[in-house]
């Protein structure tokens, strides 16, 4: 038991990008297009490893996180605080999107369990769920004494993943058509669900989070073989695990979702009745997990841009996580509902991922940063390749979107 919660900045990153958006988006996709989306999710797990790779390569050569890194590279003030505004907002606008996913949810979770009640204020209709996770949330931030209950939380995503695996399995999928999901198909109708894919597993603040982690770790570049396993693995399995739930979603014969009890269908399989009730802690518990995650890594982020000093509980670190939990909360409890918000976060992180990968790769690329540790031309290539499908993916996205408005 002491081994399984020793675990590495890797299994963390992937903790939390197996959030309530990962099991969400990767339900509907199997819902709306069975099997046929495997393929985008190996494209997905190779996109992270390299790219969370590197993040990791930069934290434990340079003991630096990655906002650090890029603001020290330019000299001159104009172009240093425009790379600044363009990180920051980045961040900011991603985080809060994927804030209010991570706290919808949880809701969601929630809702299943206990009949939810709405707050009216004004014009609108405040879902108190959502105040109910942003409190738990800021105390355990504001506190810092979470560790416990976090690592309880994770234990309890694991389990839940452990669910849709052994469901995966007791659908018993047509192998054939299982194979033909790994050729890959960028029909129009499928190209925001690829996004979203893409968006739930490379999460851009994880590549900030990683790069700060890895250096409170290892402190030596001879560790980067330990750090190396460790990403890969825990990416690996989460990916897997990702699969699964795709392959679970494909079994729910349904056309739309619009609650846990819906997603829950997808476990009864296993489960039973009581399907609905352990998809409900599983998506609480990952939500409060990412609900922590998200607004720590803007603060990490923001306090290596602006060169801030202190600790985690310095007046300015606060006021930042404070910030992005707030407009997760706001955001979350608008009356929008929680499938469309957590699918929003997660096409708004597929399109902003082109713009940090673009930076990452151009660091990783820095002798007088990395030294002999620099991206090999295999790596190079591989990272070539992933911002050119980002950045596809990211225009076809933000054109489709505009499209329907």
């Amino acid at each position: 038991m002491k081994k399984l919660f020793n675990i590495g900045p890797g299994t963390l990153v992937t903790a939390a990008f197996i959030g309530p958006g990962t099991v969400t988006v990767c339900i509907l996709a199997g819902v709306k297009f069975g099997y046929t989306l495997l393929w985008a999710m190996v494209l997905s797990i190779i996109a992270c490893v390299v790219l969370q790779e590197m993040a990791a390569r930069l934290g434990v050569v340079t003991q630096n996180g990655l906002s650090e890194v890029l603001k020290s590279q330019f000299d001159n003030k104009l172009i240093r605080w425009f790379l600044i505004f363009i990180i920051l907002s980045a961040i900011f606008i991603g985080n809060a999107a994927y804030e209010a996913g991570n706290i919808s949810g949880g809701v969601l979770g929630l809702s299943t369990i206990i009949e939810p009640k709405l707050i009216p204020i004004g014009g609108l209709s405040i879902n108190y769920f959502s105040i109910l996770i942003g409190v738990i949330a800021f105390v355990l931030l504001y506190i810092g004494n979470y560790k416990i209950l976090e690592r309880s939380l994770i234990v309890l995503v694991l389990v839940m993943s452990a669910a849709f695996i052994i469901t995966a399995i007791s659908t018993k999928p047509d192998l054939s058509l299982l194979f033909t999901g790994f050729v890959p198909d960028f029909s129009s109708e499928k190209l925001l669900t690829i996004i979203g894919l893409v968006g739930t597993t490379v999460v851009p603040y994880n590549l900030f989070l990683h790069a700060s982690i890895v250096s409170e770790k290892w402190k030596s570049p001879n560790d980067l073989s330990l750090a190396r396993k460790d990403t890969i693995i825990a990416i690996v399995l989460g990916g897997l695990v990702s699969m699964a739930i795709i392959i679970s979603g494909a079994a729910i014969q349904q056309a739309e979702i619009n609650n846990a009890a819906d997603l829950a269908k997808s476990l009864e399989p296993v489960f039973g009745s009581l399907a609905k009730y352990v998809l409900s802690i599983g998506l609480f518990s990952a939500g409060i997990t990412s609900a922590i995650t998200a607004p720590l890594a803007a603060a990490y982020v923001v306090k290596g841009c602006l060169g801030w000093k202190g600790t985690l509980k310095s007046k300015q670190f606060r006021a930042v996580w404070m910030f992005i939990l707030i407009l997760g909360v706001v955001f979350s409890s608008l009356g929008i509902k929680s499938i469309e918000i957590i699918q929003f976060a997660q096409i708004t992180n597929g399109m902003l991922l082109p713009i940090i990968a673009g930076f990452l790769l151009w660091v990783m690329n820095q002798k007088k940063i990395l030294g002999a540790f620099t991206n090999s031309w295999k790596q190079n290539i591989w990272g070539i390749f992933i911002l050119f499908v980002a950045i596809f993916l990211g225009y076809i996205g933000i054109w489709k979107v505009i499209d329907k408005m």
